[in-house]
């Protein structure tokens, strides 16, 4: 087995770990990993299996840090999120030397896994695309659902963020998206 496909296996068998489980049963980041490098491949059509491996990390042991472990509040919630970015690309650049890439190809998928050179750097760019493109997929009906209490200028401010994170090409691919009726209403007063 060549190392890519071995480093498929490693990262794939962490994201098994998660106690959280899809509707059909399988692990959440598991099904979440196939959704970001769909989107990879959708977005970037020569996507390198680098680029696709790292695609599959984007979450790695996500699961491991829950959210209550910081403060409530923006600061809690952003000092979380940074804390995520440099602990799985750790993670990510521990599992493919173990599956023998090189040190060089281990480094640049933790700088993309870390969020590093956004909007400068197009492997983490395509990364942040791809996530965007998943939560507005697959994840905002339940975060609006979750948050039914915030009132639509929050949403709208929220959807403004996420769409200023994203690349011309994501936006398009965005725009394509078959939203819930009231989720699409707030995209559109978003990208105005």
């Amino acid at each position: 087995m060549d190392a890519p496909a071995r480093a498929r296996e490693l990262i794939d068998a962490a994201h098994a770990a998660d106690p959280k489980r899809a509707p059909d049963g399988r692990p959440a980041e598991l099904v979440y990993a196939g959704r970001m490098e769909a989107w990879v491949a959708r977005l970037v059509p020569e996507a390198t299996p680098l680029l696709r491996l790292a695609a599959r990390c984007q979450h790695l042991e996500r699961w491991s840090v829950p959210r209550a472990s910081l403060p409530e509040g923006k600061v809690g919630y952003l000092n979380w999120r940074k804390s995520l970015y440099g602990k799985q690309a750790a993670r990510a650049k521990e599992l493919l030397l173990a599956a023998g890439l090189t040190a060089n190809e281990a480094n640049e998928v933790a700088t993309w896994v870390s969020k590093a050179g956004l909007k400068s750097n197009s492997g983490t760019q395509a990364l942040e695309d791809a996530a965007c493109l998943v939560f507005l997929e697959n994840e905002i009906e339940a975060f609006a659902a979750e948050h039914a209490d915030y009132p639509p200028e929050k949403f709208v401010d929220i959807l403004r963020k996420t769409w200023c994170k994203m690349s011309p090409v994501a936006q398009q691919a965005a725009l394509g998206l078959s939203l819930p009726p009231a989720i699409a209403t707030l995209v559109r007063a978003a990208v105005v």
